[in-house]
């Protein structure tokens, strides 16, 4: 918001904060007594997937770089599943996902570009 950092120009970047919008809002619909548990799980998920992108973008570390992508995408790989749980229980339905699915692959795929690259 305030530091204008390189990561903050990356494509990944934007798409991830797109993906976490739209969970925190596809989320919204859920019954409020999943507020503490699928919702808040799925919505920690969506932001870690965010933030670990953010974080490890400023360590010099290559290693320690491709961690936090490594987390991120286990991240997004956890909404997924999370989403497949609120389907199963009627939360939501493919129509109403997506755009978010749509975010999940293109993140997913991003990121699994970034930490191939962090292996060269």
């Amino acid at each position: 918001m305030f530091l204008h950092l390189g990561h903050t120009k990356l494509e990944v970047f934007s798409v991830s904060r797109a993906f976490a919008l739209s969970c925190y809002k596809e989320t919204k619909m859920f019954p409020n007594d999943e507020r503490f548990a699928l919702t808040q799980q799925i919505r920690r998920a969506a932001l870690s997937v965010h933030l670990n992108l953010a974080e490890g973008s400023s360590r010099t570390s290559l290693n320690e770089r491709k961690r936090f992508y490594e987390i991120s995408r286990g991240s997004l790989i956890e909404v997924d599943a999370a989403f497949d749980i609120a389907e199963d229980l009627g939360y939501t339905n493919k129509e109403n996902l997506v755009h978010t699915g749509e975010l999940i692959i293109k993140t997913f795929k991003m990121l699994s570009k970034m930490i191939a690259q962090e292996n060269v």
